[in-house]
C-alpha cells in the first residue's frame, strides 16, 4: 500500500520546519497529501482564573498565548510557496494536550512526521516524539533541527534486537524501502531465538538488499548506533521505541532517548 497521507506536527520550531520540508519532499515524490497540524495546550503555567490575578494581567497573558499561535501559523504560511505542494498541503490547529492530540490525529494518516524536541520550545506547543510513538499506533519519523536533505530512502540502518518493537518498525519502514531499499542491519552481541539469516531472507524477498553488521555486546547500544550512522551516513535510522517500559528507559537513560537526543539523521520509530 503506497504512502499517500502524511501528518506533520508543526509548532514553528526549527525542527518542525525541517520536518515539514522533509514531509513535503516525500509527498512530491509520491503525489501524497501533507497536513501540518499545530496542537496547542490550553493549560496555563498558573491558574489565571484566580481572583489574585488582576484582569489586566489575565488579558495580557491571553494575548501573549494568542500571539505565539499566530506567529507559528505565520511561519507555516511563509513556507507554503517553497514547499510547492499546492492543494496537497493543508493546515489545522487543534487545542488539547499536545502529545495526546497528535497521537489521536495520527491514527487517520499513514504516518506522522515530527521535529526533534527542543529545550526552547514553548510549553504550549512542546511535543515529545517518543510519547507519540507509544500512544499513536502509527510510525513516527523524527527529523532533527537543521536537517535539510530531501527525503531519500536508498539506504537505511535498522537497529535489530529481535523484539516486538523492532519488528513493528521494520514492517512500517518496508513501504519506504522495498522498491530501491538497502538496509544495514545492526545488532549488538549474540541473539537467542531465530537466526539473523531469517531476517535477511525476509528482506531479500521484499527486494531489499541487506547487509549485517554485528558489534560485541561490550559496546553500549546507543553509542554503537550513533557511531555507525556518523560513519556511514544512512538516510534513515529505523528502530523500535521502548522495548521495555518507558519508565525504565527514562530512569536508566535508555537507548531511545539517547539516540533521539544526539542523532543527526531522521529516525523512524514504532512501538
Amino acid at each position: 500500500m503506497p504512502i499517500m497521507n502524511l501528518l506533520v506536527a508543526f509548532n514553528g520550531s526549527e525542527a518542525s520546519i525541517a520536518a515539514l520540508r522533509y514531509a513535503a519532499s516525500m509527498a512530491r515524490a509520491r503525489d501524497a497529501h501533507v497536513t501540518a497540524m499545530m496542537a496547542h495546550s490550553t493549560h496555563d503555567v498558573f491558574d489565571t482564573r484566580s481572583r489574585w490575578i488582576p484582569s489586566e494581567a489575565r488579558k495580557l497573558l491571553s494575548e501573549a498565548k494568542a500571539g505565539i499561535l499566530h506567529e507559528i501559523e505565520a511561519r507555516y504560511e511563509a513556507l507554503r510557496d517553497e514547499l510547492d505542494l499546492g492543494d496537497a498541503l493543508s493546515f489545522q490547529s487543534h487545542p488539547g494536550k499536545v502529545d495526546a492530540t497528535l497521537s489521536e490525529a495520527a491514527r487517520y494518516y499513514d504516518m506522522i512526521i515530527v521535529g526533534r524536541q527542543l529545550d526552547e520550545d514553548d510549553e504550549h506547543v512542546a511535543l515529545h516524539p517518543d510519547r507519540i510513538a507509544l500512544l499513536s499506533g502509527r510510525p513516527v519519523i523524527v527529523v532533527p533541527d537543521g536537517y535539510d536533505i530531501e527525503a531519500r530512502h536508498s539506504h537505511a540502518a535498522l537497529a535489530w534486537d529481535g523484539g516486538r518493537s523492532a519488528a513493528r518498525a521494520l514492517s512500517d519502514s518496508l513501504r519506504l524501502l522495498e522498491v530501491q531499499g538497502r538496509v544495514s542491519v545492526l545488532t549488538v552481541g549474540k541473539k537467542s531465538g531465530f537466526p539473523i539469516e531469517d531476517l535477511m531472507t525476509h528482506l531479500a524477498r521484499h527486494d531489499v538488499e541487506a547487509l549485517h553488521d554485528n558489534f560485541p555486546d561490550s559496546h553500549p547500544v546507543a553509542e554503537t548506533i550513533l557511531a555507525f550512522c556518523e560513519r556511514n551516513d544512512p538516510s534513515l535510522l529505523v528502530m523500535g521505541a521502548y522495548e521495555h517500559s518507558k519508565f525504565r528507559e527514562d530512569f536508566l537513560g535508555g537507548v531511545t532517548a539517547k539516540v533521539l537526543q544526539d542523532i543527526r539523521i531522521p529516525v523512524l520509530l514504532s512501538h
